[in-house]
């Protein structure tokens, strides 16, 4: 093994500086730190597949059932993975650790009139993550829910779904669907850089 020691390596034609060939190993020691000051391209990795849907308009859920959240306007998806239109449903196809995301607002037909409201992310038809208002005898009109968890995907079956319950008194209300430039209820998801 021989060593080369310098300050600066230059390409002798082009711009275009090639370190070894098909099949070899670069090896960086412990404790080198690499520095970039331009442009680095094929390091680390990428957060996708992700997507970000929202809600493009009211969702009627009826008392005391609980409804998957038909949210239909997706504002990106890097590998056509949410299912935007008739299951509403993600499913990833790389294998990984995701970060699901989701916010809703959950609206009553009057004032007083919400005494429980749950949001539910569900993998594989499981719920896996909940938040839950209950409100005892102070109603409200509108109430607003949030969860973010993290999961693991096996990159072919697994899927993950929005849920949400509630108990009118008036016996039925609505998830408020995006009023521009507000998403008031949405629902997306990224995958860990591992």
């Amino acid at each position: 093994m021989s060593k080369l020691e310098t300050n600066q390596v230059d390409p002798s034609t082009g711009t275009t500086l090639t370190l070894g060939t098909s099949g070899d190993t670069i090896a960086i020691p412990s404790g080198v730190t690499i520095a970039n000051s331009g442009t680095a391209t094929g390091f680390g990795g990428a957060n996708t597949p992700a997507f970000f849907a929202t809600l493009s308009a009211d969702q009627s859920i009826s008392d005391t059932t609980a409804a998957k959240v038909q949210i239909n306007n997706e504002i990106y998806d890097t590998a056509n993975a949410y299912d935007n239109s008739s299951n509403y449903r993600f499913t990833p196809q790389t294998a990984g650790k995701y970060i699901i995301y989701s916010g809703i607002m959950i609206n009553g037909d009057s004032d007083n009139d919400i005494e429980v409201a749950e949001l539910y992310l569900n993998k594989n038809s499981t719920v896996t993550a909940q938040a839950t208002f209950d409100s005892s005898t102070n109603y409200l009109r509108e109430v607003p829910l949030s969860l973010t968890f993290s999961v693991d995907m096996n990159g072919s079956s697994d899927y993950v779904e929005m849920y949400v319950y509630a108990n009118f008194v008036s016996g039925g209300g609505t998830v408020k669907g995006h009023s521009d430039p507000r998403a008031r209820t949405y629902f997306g998801a990224y995958k860990l850089v591992e």
